[in-house]
């Protein structure tokens, strides 16, 4: 099994784990608590999702379960998947730095084409008019 293999099975694993951790909490819990929270809480963390951006969430759907009067575990997934989602959006212009300076790293173990790559981006820029550093 190669590298890509490997990383693909492992990330298949975090993901069933990831899902499968929170579909048991929302099956367990009928009423939000503190205890859901929590479980949300250790959940989110252990699926990598971060501390900080575990906390954005958790903040976001306490303040749609007051607002909204959720009682109800299983009525605050949605909730969740929205403030996911939103979080997930980027502008239009998030990638958008051909219209301005831009910096491009390229990283790579040896022989793969690096040189041969940025020569050829190089090559494209300039046709475009723009110009181009290469250092």
């Amino acid at each position: 099994m190669g590298f890509f293999e490997k990383l693909k099975e492992g990330l298949k694993k975090t993901r069933a784990s990831f899902t499968d951790g929170m579909d048991q909490i929302f099956n367990s819990y009928e009423k939000v608590t503190e205890e859901f929270y929590d479980e949300l809480e250790e959940t989110m963390i252990m699926g990598d999702i971060g501390v900080r951006t575990t906390e954005e969430l958790l903040d976001h759907l306490r303040e749609e379960v007051r607002a909204e009067r959720i009682r109800y575990a299983a009525d605050c997934r949605q909730e969740l998947i929205m403030g996911i989602r939103d979080r997930m959006k980027q502008p239009k212009d998030a990638y958008d730095f051909e219209n301005g300076p831009a910096v491009v790293l390229v990283i790579g173990v040896n022989g793969v084409g690096k040189t041969t790559s940025i020569g050829k981006l190089a090559a494209n820029y300039k046709s475009q008019g723009k110009r181009v550093l290469i250092a």
